[in-house]
């Protein structure tokens, strides 16, 4: 790697844990990417990529179909797609102590690339882990534990109250991964965690899948 004999380097996680004798085991797994760095809080010169391997859940064949969970009860899907979406942004600024921010923007310039959905929100961010989670499909965001806990760590299931910022929109059944293919065909998702100077995207795509 070139380092010189006298200069100090650490190793950490992209969640920025550094790597030492004590938790070496828990934290250095079979393709896990790791960062090279002269400090904990080095700013990255270039953008890193890491790559996310999962089991897709049993249910992805079982239950795959997407009439079970938008017209099972005749409903209008879109507004319950989009609901998923916003559903997100509510959990992400709960905490918040000062304005709480939530858009939603139609894009249909094609100068901009395809027509989109975007839901952008000025809440606490997700970890390189978090979004990993969320790429799984059927991982429940009240069941993620550790360092591979969800956006929603720490989160409480409040009393149902019709039509309230709960953070609760998931009560309709359908998941985040469904919500996005049935709106379009590829989901890209940007964010910075409060406390951190990294940001982190992640993609998927129909085309990929």
């Amino acid at each position: 790697f070139g380092i010189a004999t006298d200069e100090n380097f650490v190793i950490t996680t992209t969640n920025r844990k550094e790597v030492t004798e004590d938790n070496f085991r828990e934290l250095v797994q079979d393709g896990v990417t790791l960062y090279l760095l002269q400090s904990v809080d080095q700013t990255l010169l270039s953008a890193t990529k890491e790559r996310i391997d999962f089991l897709p859940h049993y249910d992805t064949l079982v239950k795959s179909g997407m009439y079970e969970y938008y017209a099972s009860e005749g409903q209008n899907p879109l507004p319950f797609a989009l609901a998923e979406l916003i559903d997100n942004s509510l959990s992400a600024t709960s905490r918040n102590t000062g304005i709480r921010s939530i858009q939603i923007k139609l894009l249909f310039d094609d100068s901009h690339g395809k027509p989109a959905v975007a839901v952008i929100d000025n809440g606490r961010g997700m970890t390189s882990k978090q979004l990993n989670n969320w790429a799984v499909y059927r991982l429940s965001k009240f069941t993620r534990q550790g360092d591979f806990e969800s956006d929603h760590s720490g989160y409480v299931r409040p009393l149902p109250v019709p039509r309230s910022l709960n953070s609760d929109i998931s009560y309709f059944g359908v998941g985040g991964k469904q919500a996005v293919f049935f709106v379009g065909q590829s989901a890209r998702m940007i964010s910075k965690p409060a406390d951190s100077q990294d940001v982190h995207e992640l993609v998927l795509s129909k085309e990929d899948f």
